[in-house]
Protein backbone atom coordinates (compact mmCIF):
# COMPACT_ATOMS: atom_id res chain seq x y z
CA UNK A 1 0.00 0.00 0.00
CA UNK A 2 1.06 3.59 -0.47
CA UNK A 3 2.56 5.21 2.61
CA UNK A 4 0.29 7.87 4.16
CA UNK A 5 3.23 9.80 5.59
CA UNK A 6 6.49 9.32 7.45
CA UNK A 7 6.27 7.71 10.88
CA UNK A 8 7.50 10.86 12.60
CA UNK A 9 4.85 13.00 10.89
CA UNK A 10 1.74 11.08 11.97
CA UNK A 11 0.29 13.58 14.43
CA UNK A 12 -3.14 14.62 15.76
CA UNK A 13 -4.23 15.74 12.30
CA UNK A 14 -4.58 12.02 11.43
CA UNK A 15 -6.84 11.19 14.42
CA UNK A 16 -9.55 8.62 13.61
CA UNK A 17 -8.03 8.03 10.16
CA UNK A 18 -6.64 4.78 8.79
CA UNK A 19 -3.01 5.23 7.78
CA UNK A 20 -0.18 3.16 6.37
CA UNK A 21 3.41 3.68 7.57
CA UNK A 22 6.65 1.91 6.71
CA UNK A 23 9.92 1.74 8.57
CA UNK A 24 12.22 -0.13 10.94
CA UNK A 25 11.32 -1.72 14.28
CA UNK A 26 13.14 0.46 16.76
CA UNK A 27 11.75 -1.31 19.83
CA UNK A 28 9.21 -4.05 20.56
CA UNK A 29 7.47 -4.65 23.91
CA UNK A 30 5.00 -7.38 24.90
CA UNK A 31 2.75 -6.14 27.71
CA UNK A 32 -0.20 -8.12 28.97
CA UNK A 33 -1.06 -9.62 25.64
CA UNK A 34 -0.55 -6.37 23.75
CA UNK A 35 2.41 -5.86 21.41
CA UNK A 36 3.82 -2.32 21.34
CA UNK A 37 6.13 -1.27 18.52
CA UNK A 38 8.19 1.86 18.10
CA UNK A 39 8.38 2.19 14.33
CA UNK A 40 11.16 4.45 12.99
CA UNK A 41 11.99 6.21 9.74
CA UNK A 42 13.99 9.32 8.86
CA UNK A 43 11.41 11.69 10.38
CA UNK A 44 11.14 9.99 13.77
CA UNK A 45 9.21 7.37 15.72
CA UNK A 46 5.53 6.48 16.07
CA UNK A 47 4.01 4.00 18.52
CA UNK A 48 2.04 1.07 17.09
CA UNK A 49 -0.24 -1.17 19.16
CA UNK A 50 -1.24 -4.67 18.06
CA UNK A 51 -4.12 -6.22 20.04
CA UNK A 52 -4.55 -10.01 20.50
CA UNK A 53 -7.82 -10.19 18.59
CA UNK A 54 -6.34 -8.35 15.58
CA UNK A 55 -5.18 -10.13 12.43
CA UNK A 56 -1.94 -8.14 12.84
CA UNK A 57 -1.05 -9.86 16.12
CA UNK A 58 0.64 -12.98 14.73
CA UNK A 59 3.09 -11.02 12.60
CA UNK A 60 3.62 -8.36 15.27
CA UNK A 61 4.63 -11.09 17.74
CA UNK A 62 7.40 -12.28 15.38
CA UNK A 63 9.08 -8.90 14.95
CA UNK A 64 12.62 -8.19 16.08
CA UNK A 65 14.80 -5.09 16.15
CA UNK A 66 15.43 -3.53 12.73
CA UNK A 67 12.92 -5.65 10.85
CA UNK A 68 11.48 -3.61 7.98
CA UNK A 69 7.68 -3.54 8.18
CA UNK A 70 4.54 -2.00 6.73
CA UNK A 71 1.80 -1.19 9.22
CA UNK A 72 -1.79 -0.19 8.48
CA UNK A 73 -4.08 0.91 11.29
CA UNK A 74 -6.34 3.47 12.94
CA UNK A 75 -4.85 6.56 14.58
CA UNK A 76 -6.17 7.23 18.09
CA UNK A 77 -5.22 9.40 21.05
CA UNK A 78 -2.54 7.91 23.24
CA UNK A 79 -3.69 7.23 26.83
CA UNK A 80 -0.28 8.22 28.23
CA UNK A 81 1.21 10.89 25.93
CA UNK A 82 4.98 11.07 25.41
CA UNK A 83 6.01 14.74 25.31
CA UNK A 84 9.53 13.85 24.13
CA UNK A 85 8.52 13.04 20.54
CA UNK A 86 6.40 14.78 17.88
CA UNK A 87 4.01 11.83 17.63
CA UNK A 88 3.68 11.43 21.40
CA UNK A 89 -0.03 12.29 21.57
CA UNK A 90 -1.17 9.52 19.23
CA UNK A 91 -0.68 5.84 18.47
CA UNK A 92 -1.62 3.56 15.59
CA UNK A 93 -3.82 0.55 16.37
CA UNK A 94 -2.60 -1.96 13.81
CA UNK A 95 -5.03 -3.84 11.59
CA UNK A 96 -2.22 -5.38 9.54
CA UNK A 97 1.54 -5.79 9.97
CA UNK A 98 3.41 -6.88 6.85
CA UNK A 99 7.07 -7.95 7.25
CA UNK A 100 8.96 -6.50 4.27
CA UNK A 101 12.36 -7.81 5.37
CA UNK A 102 14.07 -9.39 8.33
CA UNK A 103 17.35 -8.28 9.92
CA UNK A 104 20.16 -9.94 11.80
CA UNK A 105 21.25 -8.40 15.14
CA UNK A 106 23.14 -5.15 14.53
CA UNK A 107 26.86 -5.01 15.50
CA UNK A 108 26.31 -1.74 17.39
CA UNK A 109 23.33 -0.49 19.33
CA UNK A 110 21.63 2.46 17.66
CA UNK A 111 21.81 5.72 19.65
CA UNK A 112 24.14 4.14 22.24
CA UNK A 113 26.50 6.99 23.17
CA UNK A 114 29.03 4.58 24.67
CA UNK A 115 29.87 3.08 21.25
CA UNK A 116 33.39 4.10 20.20
CA UNK A 117 33.87 6.27 17.14
CA UNK A 118 35.90 3.52 15.46
CA UNK A 119 32.95 1.16 15.76
CA UNK A 120 30.55 3.88 14.62
CA UNK A 121 32.64 4.51 11.49
CA UNK A 122 33.13 0.79 10.79
CA UNK A 123 29.36 0.25 10.95
CA UNK A 124 28.40 3.65 9.58
CA UNK A 125 25.16 2.47 7.95
CA UNK A 126 23.78 1.37 11.32
CA UNK A 127 25.16 4.51 12.97
CA UNK A 128 23.34 6.68 10.43
CA UNK A 129 20.04 5.18 11.60
CA UNK A 130 20.49 6.87 14.98
CA UNK A 131 18.53 9.99 15.87
CA UNK A 132 21.63 12.17 16.32
CA UNK A 133 23.20 11.35 12.96
CA UNK A 134 19.83 11.42 11.20
CA UNK A 135 19.12 14.91 12.56
CA UNK A 136 22.62 16.11 11.66
CA UNK A 137 22.40 14.95 8.05
CA UNK A 138 18.93 16.42 7.64
CA UNK A 139 20.07 19.76 9.09
CA UNK A 140 22.98 19.77 6.68
CA UNK A 141 20.54 19.19 3.82
CA UNK A 142 18.41 22.11 5.00
CA UNK A 143 21.52 24.31 5.27
CA UNK A 144 22.56 23.48 1.69
CA UNK A 145 19.07 24.24 0.47
CA UNK A 146 19.00 27.63 2.24
CA UNK A 147 22.38 28.57 0.75
CA UNK A 148 21.22 27.62 -2.73
CA UNK A 149 17.97 29.53 -2.30
CA UNK A 150 19.79 32.69 -1.22
CA UNK A 151 22.33 32.57 -4.03
CA UNK A 152 19.75 31.67 -6.68
CA UNK A 153 17.58 34.61 -5.61
CA UNK A 154 20.64 36.89 -5.62
CA UNK A 155 21.33 36.12 -9.28
CA UNK A 156 24.18 33.62 -8.90
CA UNK A 157 24.61 30.77 -11.39
CA UNK A 158 25.41 27.24 -10.21
CA UNK A 159 28.23 26.15 -12.55
CA UNK A 160 30.22 22.93 -12.25
CA UNK A 161 34.00 22.88 -12.61
CA UNK A 162 36.19 19.83 -13.38
CA UNK A 163 37.29 17.24 -10.83
CA UNK A 164 40.00 15.96 -13.17
CA UNK A 165 42.27 18.91 -13.78
CA UNK A 166 45.87 20.05 -13.93
CA UNK A 167 48.17 19.84 -10.93
CA UNK A 168 49.09 23.34 -9.71
CA UNK A 169 51.14 22.61 -6.58
CA UNK A 170 50.65 25.67 -4.39
CA UNK A 171 49.65 24.97 -0.80
CA UNK A 172 48.67 21.43 0.19
CA UNK A 173 49.62 18.36 -1.84
CA UNK A 174 47.38 17.41 -4.72
CA UNK A 175 45.68 14.04 -4.98
CA UNK A 176 46.98 12.69 -8.28
CA UNK A 177 45.03 10.49 -10.71
CA UNK A 178 47.07 8.57 -13.31
CA UNK A 179 45.89 8.73 -16.92
CA UNK A 180 45.43 5.39 -18.70
CA UNK A 181 45.37 7.04 -22.14
CA UNK A 182 48.36 9.31 -21.52
CA UNK A 183 50.64 6.96 -19.61
CA UNK A 184 53.06 8.64 -17.24
CA UNK A 185 50.86 11.73 -16.97
CA UNK A 186 48.45 12.65 -14.21
CA UNK A 187 45.31 14.59 -13.46
CA UNK A 188 44.92 16.26 -10.08
CA UNK A 189 41.81 16.48 -7.95
CA UNK A 190 41.13 20.18 -7.20
CA UNK A 191 42.07 21.66 -3.84
CA UNK A 192 39.46 24.28 -4.73
CA UNK A 193 37.93 25.60 -7.98
CA UNK A 194 39.98 28.80 -7.58
CA UNK A 195 41.42 29.08 -11.07
CA UNK A 196 38.27 27.95 -12.85
CA UNK A 197 36.01 30.36 -11.02
CA UNK A 198 38.33 33.23 -11.95
CA UNK A 199 38.17 32.09 -15.57
CA UNK A 200 34.37 32.11 -15.33
CA UNK A 201 34.60 35.78 -14.38
CA UNK A 202 36.70 36.44 -17.50
CA UNK A 203 34.05 34.52 -19.48
CA UNK A 204 31.40 36.97 -18.30
CA UNK A 205 29.48 34.82 -15.80
CA UNK A 206 29.69 37.55 -13.19
CA UNK A 207 27.96 35.66 -10.37
CA UNK A 208 29.03 32.04 -9.89
CA UNK A 209 28.57 29.59 -7.05
CA UNK A 210 29.02 25.90 -6.47
CA UNK A 211 28.62 23.57 -3.50
CA UNK A 212 31.61 21.48 -4.41
CA UNK A 213 33.93 18.75 -3.16
CA UNK A 214 37.56 19.74 -2.66
CA UNK A 215 40.55 17.48 -2.07
CA UNK A 216 43.81 18.02 -0.19
CA UNK A 217 46.42 15.35 0.42
CA UNK A 218 47.72 16.79 3.67
CA UNK A 219 48.51 15.50 7.12
CA UNK A 220 45.18 15.15 8.86
CA UNK A 221 44.19 16.56 12.22
CA UNK A 222 41.28 15.57 14.42
CA UNK A 223 38.84 17.79 12.55
CA UNK A 224 40.23 17.76 9.03
CA UNK A 225 39.15 15.58 6.11
CA UNK A 226 41.03 14.77 2.88
CA UNK A 227 37.81 15.56 1.00
CA UNK A 228 35.49 18.29 2.17
CA UNK A 229 32.61 20.40 0.89
CA UNK A 230 33.00 24.06 0.07
CA UNK A 231 30.43 26.73 -0.74
CA UNK A 232 32.40 28.46 -3.47
CA UNK A 233 31.37 31.97 -4.57
CA UNK A 234 32.89 34.40 -7.08
CA UNK A 235 31.57 37.67 -8.44
CA UNK A 236 32.66 40.48 -10.73
CA UNK A 237 32.46 44.25 -10.27
CA UNK A 238 31.82 44.12 -6.50
CA UNK A 239 34.09 45.73 -3.93
CA UNK A 240 35.48 43.95 -0.92
CA UNK A 241 32.83 45.61 1.27
CA UNK A 242 30.02 44.56 -1.08
CA UNK A 243 31.21 40.94 -1.13
CA UNK A 244 31.38 40.89 2.65
CA UNK A 245 27.87 42.35 2.86
CA UNK A 246 26.52 39.66 0.53
CA UNK A 247 28.28 36.88 2.48
CA UNK A 248 27.05 38.24 5.81
CA UNK A 249 23.46 38.35 4.56
CA UNK A 250 23.83 34.76 3.32
CA UNK A 251 25.02 33.41 6.66
CA UNK A 252 22.47 35.42 8.64
CA UNK A 253 19.63 34.10 6.49
CA UNK A 254 20.91 30.52 6.79
CA UNK A 255 21.07 30.73 10.59
CA UNK A 256 17.62 32.33 10.74
CA UNK A 257 15.92 29.80 8.47
CA UNK A 258 17.75 26.69 9.73
CA UNK A 259 18.05 27.42 13.48
CA UNK A 260 15.73 30.41 13.95
CA UNK A 261 18.78 32.27 15.28
CA UNK A 262 19.23 36.00 14.66
CA UNK A 263 22.96 36.59 14.34
CA UNK A 264 24.07 40.06 15.48
CA UNK A 265 25.90 42.55 13.28
CA UNK A 266 29.40 41.37 12.43
CA UNK A 267 32.11 43.61 13.94
CA UNK A 268 35.24 44.13 11.84
CA UNK A 269 38.74 43.57 13.19
CA UNK A 270 42.08 43.85 11.45
CA UNK A 271 44.43 40.89 11.39
CA UNK A 272 46.99 42.98 13.30
CA UNK A 273 44.52 43.68 16.13
CA UNK A 274 43.36 40.06 16.24
CA UNK A 275 46.93 38.86 16.73
CA UNK A 276 47.81 41.68 19.14
CA UNK A 277 44.85 41.18 21.47
CA UNK A 278 43.99 37.49 21.02
CA UNK A 279 46.99 35.79 19.42
CA UNK A 280 44.77 34.30 16.73
CA UNK A 281 43.41 35.32 13.33
CA UNK A 282 40.09 33.74 14.34
CA UNK A 283 39.44 35.01 17.87
CA UNK A 284 36.55 33.64 19.90
CA UNK A 285 34.69 36.78 20.96
CA UNK A 286 32.62 34.88 23.48
CA UNK A 287 35.78 35.43 25.56
CA UNK A 288 36.14 39.06 24.49
CA UNK A 289 36.94 40.18 28.07
CA UNK A 290 40.10 38.06 27.97
CA UNK A 291 42.46 40.35 26.06
CA UNK A 292 46.23 40.21 25.85
CA UNK A 293 48.21 43.02 27.43
CA UNK A 294 51.55 43.64 25.72
CA UNK A 295 54.43 44.36 28.11
CA UNK A 296 57.34 43.96 25.69
CA UNK A 297 58.44 47.59 25.75
CA UNK A 298 57.89 48.08 29.48
CA UNK A 299 59.97 45.06 30.53
CA UNK A 300 63.03 45.49 28.30
CA UNK A 301 65.18 46.06 31.40
CA UNK A 302 63.46 43.53 33.62
CA UNK A 303 65.46 41.75 36.29
CA UNK A 304 63.65 38.56 35.39
CA UNK A 305 65.83 36.99 32.69
CA UNK A 306 62.99 35.28 30.80
CA UNK A 307 61.25 38.62 30.30
CA UNK A 308 64.47 40.45 29.55
CA UNK A 309 65.53 37.98 26.87
CA UNK A 310 62.16 37.99 25.12
CA UNK A 311 61.77 41.78 25.23
CA UNK A 312 65.16 42.30 23.59
CA UNK A 313 64.69 39.84 20.73
CA UNK A 314 63.90 41.43 17.39
CA UNK A 315 60.82 39.23 17.10
CA UNK A 316 60.19 38.80 20.83
CA UNK A 317 57.02 39.50 22.76
CA UNK A 318 55.82 39.47 26.38
CA UNK A 319 52.10 38.88 26.86
CA UNK A 320 50.10 39.17 30.07
CA UNK A 321 46.60 37.71 30.35
CA UNK A 322 44.57 38.48 33.44
CA UNK A 323 41.84 36.17 34.72
CA UNK A 324 39.12 37.34 37.11
CA UNK A 325 39.01 36.41 40.79
CA UNK A 326 36.39 33.74 40.02
CA UNK A 327 39.22 31.73 38.42
CA UNK A 328 41.26 29.88 41.00
CA UNK A 329 44.23 27.81 39.90
CA UNK A 330 45.85 25.18 42.09
CA UNK A 331 49.53 24.35 41.88
CA UNK A 332 48.61 21.20 39.97
CA UNK A 333 46.51 23.17 37.48
CA UNK A 334 49.33 25.66 36.92
CA UNK A 335 51.75 22.80 36.26
CA UNK A 336 49.32 21.25 33.77
CA UNK A 337 48.87 24.62 32.04
CA UNK A 338 52.64 24.97 31.78
CA UNK A 339 52.84 21.57 30.04
CA UNK A 340 49.96 22.62 27.79
CA UNK A 341 51.78 25.83 26.81
CA UNK A 342 54.82 23.69 26.01
CA UNK A 343 52.88 22.03 23.19
CA UNK A 344 53.09 25.39 21.39
CA UNK A 345 56.79 25.84 22.09
CA UNK A 346 56.56 27.97 25.25
CA UNK A 347 59.38 27.23 27.67
CA UNK A 348 57.34 28.18 30.72
CA UNK A 349 54.24 29.92 32.01
CA UNK A 350 55.12 32.55 34.64
CA UNK A 351 52.25 33.76 36.80
CA UNK A 352 51.43 36.29 39.48
CA UNK A 353 48.60 35.85 41.98
CA UNK A 354 47.42 39.26 43.13
CA UNK A 355 46.62 39.09 46.84
CA UNK A 356 46.85 42.85 47.46
CA UNK A 357 47.16 45.04 44.36
CA UNK A 358 48.21 48.02 46.50
CA UNK A 359 51.46 46.24 47.41
CA UNK A 360 53.53 45.59 44.26
CA UNK A 361 56.05 43.36 46.04
CA UNK A 362 56.38 39.92 47.62
CA UNK A 363 53.97 40.94 50.35
CA UNK A 364 51.09 41.65 47.99
CA UNK A 365 51.98 39.43 45.03
CA UNK A 366 52.46 35.67 45.08
CA UNK A 367 54.81 34.17 42.51
CA UNK A 368 58.31 32.71 42.19
CA UNK A 369 59.22 35.51 39.74
CA UNK A 370 58.34 38.47 42.00
CA UNK A 371 61.69 38.39 43.83
CA UNK A 372 63.53 39.01 40.54
CA UNK A 373 61.55 42.11 39.65
CA UNK A 374 61.60 45.68 40.91
CA UNK A 375 58.66 47.39 42.54
CA UNK A 376 58.45 49.70 39.52
CA UNK A 377 58.18 46.78 37.09
CA UNK A 378 55.54 45.07 39.20
CA UNK A 379 53.57 48.31 39.46
CA UNK A 380 53.62 48.63 35.67
CA UNK A 381 52.20 45.11 35.38
CA UNK A 382 49.45 45.90 37.89
CA UNK A 383 48.60 49.18 36.17
CA UNK A 384 48.60 47.91 32.57
CA UNK A 385 46.55 44.80 33.37
CA UNK A 386 44.30 46.75 35.76
CA UNK A 387 44.67 43.85 38.17
CA UNK A 388 42.48 43.66 41.27
CA UNK A 389 42.76 41.68 44.47
CA UNK A 390 42.14 37.95 43.96
CA UNK A 391 42.99 37.94 40.27
CA UNK A 392 45.74 35.96 38.57
CA UNK A 393 47.97 37.03 35.67
CA UNK A 394 49.60 34.53 33.31
CA UNK A 395 52.55 35.40 31.06
CA UNK A 396 54.20 34.10 27.91
CA UNK A 397 57.55 35.51 26.82
CA UNK A 398 59.22 34.23 23.66
CA UNK A 399 59.24 34.78 19.93
CA UNK A 400 55.99 36.54 19.06
CA UNK A 401 54.68 33.53 17.14
CA UNK A 402 55.24 31.17 20.07
CA UNK A 403 53.96 33.64 22.66
CA UNK A 404 50.81 34.33 20.64
CA UNK A 405 50.00 30.70 19.94
CA UNK A 406 50.65 29.51 23.49
CA UNK A 407 48.67 32.27 25.19
CA UNK A 408 45.94 32.09 22.57
CA UNK A 409 45.49 28.39 23.32
CA UNK A 410 45.51 29.01 27.09
CA UNK A 411 42.93 31.77 26.66
CA UNK A 412 40.55 29.35 24.92
CA UNK A 413 41.21 26.39 27.19
CA UNK A 414 40.97 28.20 30.51
CA UNK A 415 38.29 30.63 29.39
CA UNK A 416 35.87 27.86 28.43
CA UNK A 417 36.80 25.50 31.26
CA UNK A 418 36.20 28.24 33.85
CA UNK A 419 32.90 29.35 32.31
CA UNK A 420 34.01 32.81 31.14
CA UNK A 421 32.31 32.67 27.73
CA UNK A 422 29.46 35.11 27.12
CA UNK A 423 26.78 34.66 24.47
CA UNK A 424 25.99 31.73 22.19
CA UNK A 425 27.00 33.17 18.80
CA UNK A 426 29.73 35.79 18.32
CA UNK A 427 30.61 36.45 14.66
CA UNK A 428 33.13 38.89 13.20
CA UNK A 429 35.11 39.76 10.08
CA UNK A 430 38.90 39.70 10.18
CA UNK A 431 40.40 41.85 7.39
CA UNK A 432 43.71 43.29 6.17
CA UNK A 433 45.70 40.07 6.20
CA UNK A 434 49.39 40.14 5.23
CA UNK A 435 50.03 39.36 1.57
CA UNK A 436 53.09 37.25 2.37
CA UNK A 437 54.87 35.37 5.10
CA UNK A 438 58.54 34.49 5.05
CA UNK A 439 59.47 30.82 4.72
CA UNK A 440 62.89 30.47 6.33
CA UNK A 441 63.41 26.94 4.96
CA UNK A 442 62.75 28.05 1.38
CA UNK A 443 64.41 31.45 1.94
CA UNK A 444 61.59 33.28 0.21
CA UNK A 445 58.18 34.79 0.73
CA UNK A 446 55.10 32.62 0.24
CA UNK A 447 51.52 33.76 -0.29
CA UNK A 448 49.43 33.83 2.88
CA UNK A 449 46.22 33.28 0.89
CA UNK A 450 47.12 32.41 -2.70
CA UNK A 451 49.24 34.18 -5.34
CA UNK A 452 46.20 35.72 -7.05
CA UNK A 453 45.12 37.76 -4.01
CA UNK A 454 45.13 41.49 -4.68
CA UNK A 455 47.21 43.83 -2.50
CA UNK A 456 45.54 46.87 -1.00
CA UNK A 457 45.71 49.73 -3.50
CA UNK A 458 47.95 51.83 -1.27
CA UNK A 459 50.37 48.90 -0.82
CA UNK A 460 51.04 48.07 -4.46
CA UNK A 461 54.41 49.85 -4.36
CA UNK A 462 55.43 47.73 -1.36
CA UNK A 463 55.35 44.63 -3.54
CA UNK A 464 58.77 45.65 -4.81
CA UNK A 465 60.08 47.73 -1.88
CA UNK A 466 58.90 45.91 1.27
CA UNK A 467 56.75 42.80 0.72
CA UNK A 468 56.66 42.08 4.46
CA UNK A 469 54.50 45.18 5.05
CA UNK A 470 52.15 44.58 2.14
CA UNK A 471 48.54 43.94 3.16
CA UNK A 472 45.97 42.08 1.08
CA UNK A 473 42.36 42.66 0.18
CA UNK A 474 41.59 39.45 2.04
CA UNK A 475 38.91 38.72 4.61
CA UNK A 476 37.77 35.86 6.83
CA UNK A 477 34.40 35.31 8.44
CA UNK A 478 34.83 33.97 11.98
CA UNK A 479 32.24 32.54 14.36
CA UNK A 480 32.96 31.44 17.93
CA UNK A 481 36.65 31.03 17.21
CA UNK A 482 36.23 29.07 13.99
CA UNK A 483 36.83 30.28 10.46
CA UNK A 484 33.58 29.80 8.57
CA UNK A 485 34.94 31.11 5.30
CA UNK A 486 37.55 33.27 3.67
CA UNK A 487 38.12 35.11 0.45
CA UNK A 488 39.75 38.01 -1.30
CA UNK A 489 39.66 40.41 -4.18
CA UNK A 490 41.70 38.87 -7.01
CA UNK A 491 44.43 40.36 -9.15
CA UNK A 492 43.07 41.08 -12.62
CA UNK A 493 45.86 43.30 -14.02
CA UNK A 494 48.92 41.57 -15.48
CA UNK A 495 51.46 44.13 -14.25
CA UNK A 496 50.38 43.69 -10.61
CA UNK A 497 50.34 39.91 -11.01
CA UNK A 498 53.92 40.06 -12.30
CA UNK A 499 55.01 42.06 -9.24
CA UNK A 500 53.42 39.48 -6.94
CA UNK A 501 55.18 36.64 -8.74
CA UNK A 502 58.46 38.55 -8.44
CA UNK A 503 57.93 38.94 -4.69
CA UNK A 504 57.27 35.21 -4.46
CA UNK A 505 60.35 34.44 -6.60
CA UNK A 506 58.15 32.69 -9.16
CA UNK A 507 59.81 33.03 -12.55
CA UNK A 508 57.85 33.70 -15.74
CA UNK A 509 58.61 30.17 -16.90
CA UNK A 510 57.37 28.66 -13.62
CA UNK A 511 54.25 30.87 -13.64
CA UNK A 512 53.46 29.89 -17.24
CA UNK A 513 53.97 26.22 -16.42
CA UNK A 514 51.77 26.26 -13.31
CA UNK A 515 49.16 28.87 -14.13
CA UNK A 516 49.54 29.63 -17.83
CA UNK A 517 45.94 28.79 -18.75
CA UNK A 518 44.74 31.38 -16.20
CA UNK A 519 47.32 34.06 -16.92
CA UNK A 520 46.84 33.86 -20.68
CA UNK A 521 43.08 34.28 -20.38
CA UNK A 522 43.35 37.16 -17.92
CA UNK A 523 44.72 39.18 -20.84
CA UNK A 524 41.40 39.03 -22.69
CA UNK A 525 39.63 41.72 -20.68
CA UNK A 526 39.42 40.34 -17.14
CA UNK A 527 36.94 42.27 -14.96
CA UNK A 528 37.65 43.26 -11.35
CA UNK A 529 36.52 40.25 -9.35
CA UNK A 530 36.65 38.55 -6.00
CA UNK A 531 34.89 35.98 -3.92
CA UNK A 532 34.64 33.90 -0.79
CA UNK A 533 34.44 30.21 0.08
CA UNK A 534 32.70 28.71 3.12
CA UNK A 535 33.34 25.34 4.72
CA UNK A 536 29.92 23.69 4.62
CA UNK A 537 31.03 20.90 6.96
CA UNK A 538 32.18 23.42 9.56
CA UNK A 539 28.98 25.51 9.42
CA UNK A 540 26.82 22.39 9.71
CA UNK A 541 28.83 21.00 12.62
CA UNK A 542 28.54 24.30 14.51
CA UNK A 543 24.79 24.43 13.90
CA UNK A 544 24.46 20.84 15.17
CA UNK A 545 26.82 21.51 18.08
CA UNK A 546 28.68 18.42 16.88
CA UNK A 547 32.07 17.62 18.37
CA UNK A 548 33.59 16.93 14.95
CA UNK A 549 32.80 17.60 11.31
CA UNK A 550 32.73 13.80 10.94
CA UNK A 551 29.34 13.95 12.65
CA UNK A 552 27.82 15.92 9.76
CA UNK A 553 29.44 13.90 6.94
CA UNK A 554 27.63 10.73 5.92
CA UNK A 555 30.78 8.75 5.05
CA UNK A 556 33.85 10.44 6.61
CA UNK A 557 37.48 9.33 6.81
CA UNK A 558 39.48 8.75 9.98
CA UNK A 559 42.42 10.95 11.00
CA UNK A 560 44.57 8.51 9.02
CA UNK A 561 42.53 9.13 5.88
CA UNK A 562 40.86 5.72 5.95
CA UNK A 563 37.24 4.81 5.29
CA UNK A 564 36.45 2.08 7.83
CA UNK A 565 33.19 1.26 6.08
CA UNK A 566 34.75 0.34 2.71
CA UNK A 567 38.34 -0.26 3.89
CA UNK A 568 39.68 2.38 1.49
CA UNK A 569 42.40 2.98 0.44
CA UNK A 570 43.04 -0.56 -0.73
CA UNK A 571 45.29 -2.58 -3.01
CA UNK A 572 44.25 -2.92 -6.66
CA UNK A 573 44.83 -5.66 -9.17
CA UNK A 574 48.20 -5.65 -10.88
CA UNK A 575 46.38 -5.65 -14.22
CA UNK A 576 44.91 -2.26 -13.37
CA UNK A 577 48.37 -0.90 -12.60
CA UNK A 578 49.77 -2.26 -15.86
CA UNK A 579 46.89 -0.54 -17.68
CA UNK A 580 47.99 2.74 -16.11
CA UNK A 581 51.68 2.19 -16.73
CA UNK A 582 52.43 2.04 -13.00
CA UNK A 583 54.91 -0.37 -11.46
CA UNK A 584 54.01 -1.79 -8.05
CA UNK A 585 56.59 -1.19 -5.31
Amino acid sequence: MQRSNYCGLITEEYLNQTVTVKGWVHRRRDLGGLVFLDLRDREGIVQVVSEPESTSFANASQLKHEYVVEVTGLVRSRPNPNKEIKTGNIEIVATSVNILNTAIPTPIIIDDESVSEMNRLSHRIIDLRGQKMRNNIMLRTKLSREIRNFLDEDGFLDIETPFLTRSTPEGARDFLVPSRVHKGQFYALPQSPQLFKQLLMVAGFDRYYQIVRCFRDEDLRADRQPEFTQVDIETSFLTELEIRDMAERLIKQAFKNVLNVELPQFPVMTYADAMYYYGSDKPDLRLEDLKFVDLTHELKSSGFKVFNDAANKADGRIIALKFPSSVTLSRKELDELTKFAGIYGAKGLPYIKVNDASKPNEEGLQSPIVKFMSTEELQVIIDKTNAKDGEIILFTADKAKIANEAMGAIRLKLGHEKGLANGEWKPLWVIDFPMFEYDEDADRYVACHHPFTSPKDEHIDKLTTNPAECLAKAYDMVLNGWELGGGSIRIYQSDIQSKVFDALKISKEEADNKFGFLLNNLQFGAPPHGGIAFGLDRIASMMCKAESIRDVIAFPKTTKGQCLLTNAPNDVDEAQLIDLGIKKL
